[in-house]
């Protein structure tokens, strides 16, 4: 069993704590590789950003679970050197199972040095939900590790997570969950969806400008949900914006990605006015992390140095992250 205040990071209650009060929601990024995790790093030093490291159970496959680990602590210990360097405080970091799906997976995260640990129930029956999700919190608490539940299913697909349409998260049950799970954060659907692919144009309307505007957040629900549980941490996952010119770059450099519309940064930024404190983004860091590489090898088909294209993505990543601080979560300056 290795705890993770052993190696050096936070769990996210007191981050949510912070947020509630100061009206912004902490990152939630997903990585796969050293490059993404250093831009995360970086980019929340340099913004001074609380920051939350997301693990899907694919990645966590893909990069091993052990290195994982070391990853972690890499981590802490790459943001306390450049933190000092920029001459700037450290930030608070936490470690995060993103969509576990079982409670096995759950308590082998925990035993390993995660701080935090989602289980996604939302699959099962609502009682199932809450059987799951009870036992995952009584395991994980006895480590001082905070969990996250989900009600209601978002659409899209992400790793191993998939489903063909989203189902809303019903106000009526939330306060049952809350209560007999004991959780510490809820994941709602209220129109966000996983994958790159969140809005096909025919889904949306157009503006003057030709821009396609997809249909808003059910922000009602959000609103009844915070009123079933007041000052209760809320979580939306499926966040990213699918920005236009990281599609555009990717497609003009042999990739074939489909038109598709993410959600308005506009509207996360009204999310994060209310009870949002946690807001995950994936697949941005994606798309721009491929765009990127793409017009590198396009640009300069001799190289052959991963360090070549992987450098200059993660520049672009460092670039994506501040401005998701700064401009769409307002999590900058609050470390």
């Amino acid at each position: 069993m290795i705890s993770y205040k052993d190696l050096g990071l936070v769990n996210t209650r007191d981050m949510f704590k912070k947020a509630m009060a100061g009206k912004y929601a902490v990152p939630a990024y997903n990585f796969n590789n050293m490059e993404q995790i250093q831009a995360i790093i970086i980019a929340c030093v340099e913004t001074q950003s609380p920051v939350i490291l997301q693990v899907s159970s694919g990645a966590r496959k893909y990069a091993n679970q052990t290195l994982l680990q070391y990853m972690g602590q890499g981590a802490v210990a790459m943001m306390k050197n450049h933190a000092k360097e920029k001459g700037l405080k450290e930030i608070p970091i936490a470690l995060h199972l993103d969509h576990g799906d079982t409670f096995e997976l759950c308590e082998s995260c925990i035993e390993s040095g995660f701080s935090s640990v989602m289980i996604d129930g939302s699959h099962h029956s609502f009682n199932d939900n809450i059987a799951l999700t009870k036992k995952v919190v009584e395991f994980a608490h006895q480590y001082d590790v905070t969990v996250e539940g989900e009600l209601g299913v978002l659409a899209g697909i992400e790793d191993d997570v998939s489903a063909e349409k989203s189902t809303y998260t019903q106000p009526s049950e939330v306060i049952e969950f809350v209560e007999k799970t004991g959780v510490d954060s809820l994941a709602i659907s209220i129109g966000t969806s996983h994958g790159a692919n969140k809005f096909k144009p025919e889904q949306c309307t157009k503006n003057a400008d030709g821009v396609y505007i997809p249909p808003e957040l059910r922000f009602d629900i959000l609103e009844e949900i915070e009123q079933k549980i007041p000052g209760f941490t809320i979580v939306l996952h499926g966040s990213s914006s699918v920005p236009v010119e990281a599609v555009k770059i990717i497609n003009a450099n042999g990739g074939v990605l489909k038109d598709s519309v993410g959600i308005p940064e506009e509207q996360i930024r009204m999310a994060t006015r209310s009870a949002v404190c946690k807001v995950n983004i994936d697949s941005d860091g994606r798309l721009w992390m491929t765009a990127a590489i793409r017009k590198h090898m396009k640009e300069k088909p001799a190289d052959f140095d991963p360090r070549q294209y992987l450098g200059p993505a993660r520049e672009v990543l460092i670039t994506m992250y501040k401005h998701k601080n700064e401009h769409v979560l307002n999590s900058a300056g609050k470390a």
